[in-house]
């Protein structure tokens, strides 16, 4: 089975989500389809929005837009065909129960935020609903309450079928996504793409924060590069005890698209770790690796190194 979209909640409406969200209600104003779209946010950010609308800038172009209802209660709106959940790891558990409270059988969850066991950490609260392994790339985030701000490359998300649910038919869920002019790219097994994001931004989050630098700045000191290459080495050794079929010039691969980035380009996490928050995404990248490592009993000497100076400071 499936169904046509025509009602998507964007839950988290940061640079991720502000910036999907965004794209979405611009292209439906232009009359092409009437599809419901839903903003889920908080504080002065969704005040902002509330009042004046979402301003979205990107290096081609700015425009306000107006989603059909900005809240901060799931219960104010209707059950979407679609959720884009677009919040931070440490805000990721009470949004699945939040989301568990308004959806269907057939609602679709996308889950585009950083990690490798995103959809595992899902089931454990949901059992309901479809739930597509995904990972974005995208470099954005909220310069002032109600705008964000997008740079580099247009936003691009990778996803693929629900492995509960691999004879669903998923072809209204990728129709959306071209309907709105957002690149995307469909795996039956997005899990490999999903460990590739998960080498590219592990290796650029723990490196930004930790040699305070941008990312065009690390790629431009030796040492610097030199141990992420190592990191992205070392997400791939711990892949490999998971079974994952990395591209064999994967490292190489990954290194020359950090190229693409702005020179003046941070991580999210990066930008977090300076501002001295506590709630930041640290554990996904070398928490996560290091137990998995401890599992299979793999040795990962660079990313224990840098996780462990990170968290000591």
């Amino acid at each position: 089975m499936s169904k046509t979209i025509k009602s998507v909640c964007i839950y988290g409406i940061g640079g991720v989500g502000g910036y999907f969200g965004g794209r979405i209600v611009h292209e439906i104003s232009k009359g092409n389809r009437a599809i419901q779209v839903y903003f889920i946010g908080r504080g002065e950010h969704l005040k902002a929005i509330q009042q004046h609308g979402l301003n979205l800038i990107t290096d081609k172009e700015e425009f306000l837009c107006f989603p059909n209802i900005a809240t901060d209660n799931i219960r104010h709106i209707p059950t979407p065909d679609l959720y884009l959940l677009c919040v931070k790891v440490y805000d990721f558990h009470n949004a699945v129960i939040s989301i568990s409270k308004n959806i269907s059988a057939d609602t679709i969850i996308l889950p585009l935020l950083n990690g490798v066991d995103i959809y595992e950490r899902i089931r454990t609260s949901l059992q309901k609903a479809i739930v597509s392994p995904a990972c974005v790339y995208v470099s954005s985030s909220i310069e002032k309450p109600g705008t964000i701000g997008q740079g580099g490359a247009e936003g691009h998300i990778v996803f693929g079928k629900d492995p509960r649910y691999l004879n669903y038919n998923y072809e209204y869920l990728v129709e959306f996504f071209n309907e709105m002019g957002i690149s995307n790219t469909w795996h039956d097994n997005p899990y490999p793409a999903i460990w590739e994001k998960y080498i590219f931004i592990t290796a650029f989050s723990l490196m930004t924060a930790y040699s305070e630098k941008t990312i065009g700045a690390v790629l431009a000191d030796d040492k610097l590069k030199h141990m992420t290459e190592n990191i992205m080495e070392e997400v791939v050794l711990v892949g490999k005890t998971k079974n994952i079929d990395f591209k064999q010039d994967v490292v190489e691969k990954t290194l020359q698209k950090a190229q693409n980035f702005p020179y003046e380009t941070k991580t999210s996490f990066q930008r977090d770790y300076e501002k001295g928050n506590t709630r930041n995404e640290g554990d996904i990248f070398g928490g996560t690796l290091i137990c998995l490592a401890k599992e299979y009993n793999t040795s990962i000497p660079t990313i224990t190194e840098v996780y462990g100076v990170l968290m000591a400071r």
